[in-house]
């Protein structure tokens, strides 16, 4: 009889994932999960009666009638789901006191932009023709009627001949040379700081192009619901999770992956083994650097991660009625510069959370801060634990009163603070270096998002990975759908036709 089983590292998205999948598919599969809670990056956490969501802004696929919306069925997240569209992306409020607002249909975005710098018309309207090129483009999907798939196909093997060269350019393009092009300088500014100087606009101009469809909702209750589910959806499938498990070593046998040892000594075996965890600790930790090959280690050598965060929570006992609900925020501009934890910072970020109001007590508010941080800085720092929480406590204390430049009176209705460092995302989830997500998609190597990097690594049998390690760009669509692809690859290799169920 055929030896099903299977053990997957890391209860985030793409190993619940992976673990849904494997079970609907008659597999055997366990998950060992370091944290006490499932959803990896996808969280939240609570103090004093606030929720502090750690993850969602918007969820690609919300729409019921977009192809990614049948992963989310099949997982057992979009059932229940209470779903807002938002009027805005985003808000950057200038030093001479204009307001710079991101809309998220694209006809006000054009109308707005143009009205607010008549000399950047050139380059504005570049940006508009890419989203509504973006909009264009409708990838066929595994879940469409097979006539549906067909024409959707014939449509975009056109949509490539014809724009492809367009599509290339852009994502060759990055915010940083695509800022340049403005004159005004708050929409140089603001290019830059929406998505990072690094980062291919490819996507933002996708991202644009969901909203404007209203297929990038944001899910009331945020990101813990979400992870709740996925977790009971595998369990109820017969999957079983083992919480507070960090694995310290894959063990192999003959060249083939045969279990994992904890870090208390105590091993398991199995078939398979998959890793949903850190793509770093993985290669490099758990298997000690053995199983690779130049295509292997060139990324971790040479591409760029998303940066590391200090992600400040505030509790305000304000219900900011007054103040629009954005995606992502808004940022404002500081009275004069100001070092937090090593960086200096001309501008605040504020997510004011106004439209859930399930993460605070009623006609209170909760409000993420989220700065870009050193990795190096809080890792010297914390062979001091006491210097280490000091300097959390004077971060948080720093971004209250530069809330209060921007909210006078705000420091009087704080009720609670919190501040995770780049060393806790990297305790939490194992992240190298604390990053939030992982490779960050640049004009250099997004076109590895095109043709996907591999789930294996030479040399090891019966040993894969799922996860953003693999997807660049990371995401919760990537985790499910990588975690998907890996079973379809594993069902291959059995000779077992892969089976998919809405729950």
């Amino acid at each position: 009889m055929q030896d099903k089983s299977i053990t997957i590292i890391g209860a985030g998205f793409a190993g619940l994932s992976t673990g849904i999948y494997a079970q609907m598919n008659g597999y055997k599969s366990q998950i060992f999960e370091m944290h006490d809670k499932p959803g990896g990056l996808c969280t939240a956490w609570k103090r004093k009666g606030y929720t502090i969501d750690g993850c969602i802004h918007w969820l690609v696929g919300s729409s019921p009638e977009s192809g990614m919306h049948g992963y989310w069925r099949e997982v057992g997240i979009a059932q229940g789901l209470d779903i807002i569209d938002l009027d805005e992306y985003m808000r950057f409020e200038t030093d001479d006191g204009r307001t710079l607002i991101f809309y998220t249909d694209v006809n006000r975005l054009e109308n707005f932009l143009l009205e607010f710098s008549p000399q950047d018309e050139k380059p504005i309207r570049e940006f508009i023709n890419g989203i509504r090129l973006c909009l264009k483009f409708d990838m066929p999907s595994e879940f469409d009627p097979p006539l549906k798939r067909l024409i959707k196909s014939v449509k975009a093997g056109l949509f490539f001949t014809v724009h492809g060269q367009q599509m290339k350019k852009w994502m060759k393009t990055s915010m940083a040379d695509f800022a340049a092009r403005f004159q005004d300088p708050a929409l140089n500014e603001a290019f830059k700081e929406m998505w990072g100087l690094k980062f291919s606009i490819i996507f933002l101009l996708f991202t644009f192009a969901w909203l404007h469809k209203k297929d990038a909702g944001y899910p009331i209750g945020g990101s813990m619901p979400m992870s709740e589910a996925l977790a009971k959806r595998y369990t109820d499938l017969g999957g079983v999770i083992f919480y507070g498990r960090r694995v310290e070593k894959i063990l192999v046998e003959n060249e083939q992956a045969v279990g994992v040892r904890f870090s208390d000594g105590r091993e398991i075996r199995s078939n398979r083994v998959l890793s949903a965890a850190d793509g770093h600790a993985t290669i490099f930790d758990m298997l000690e650097g053995k199983y690779t090959d130049e295509q292997v280690r060139e990324p971790y050598k040479n591409w760029p991660i998303f940066p590391p965060l200090v992600y400040v929570g505030v509790g305000v006992s304000r219900s900011f009625d007054d103040e629009p609900q954005t995606v992502s925020g808004f940022s404002f501009p500081l009275q004069k510069p100001v070092k937090i934890a090593g960086v200096e910072y001309s501008r605040i970020p504020v997510h004011i959370y106004n439209q859930d109001p399930t993460l605070a007590p009623a006609g209170k508010t909760s409000l993420v801060v989220m700065l870009h941080g050193s990795y190096t800085y809080w890792k010297k720092l914390a062979k001091d634990e006491k210097a280490y929480k000091a300097e959390k406590t004077r971060a948080a204390k720093t971004v209250v009163d530069l809330l209060e430049q921007r909210f006078p009176g705000i420091s009087g209705q704080v009720e609670m603070t919190d501040v995770a460092t780049p060393l806790t995302f990297e305790r939490y989830t194992g992240n190298w270096q604390g990053s939030f997500e992982g490779w960050l998609l640049t004009p250099q190597n997004a076109s590895t998002m095109v043709r996907r990097m591999k789930q294996t690594l030479p040399g090891l049998q019966n040993f894969y990975m799922c996860g953003q390690w693999v997807e660049p760009g990371g995401g919760l669509p990537t985790g499910v759908m990588s975690g998907r692809r890996l079973v379809k690859m594993l069902c291959k290799e059995d000779g077992v036709k892969f089976a998919a169920k809405v729950g």
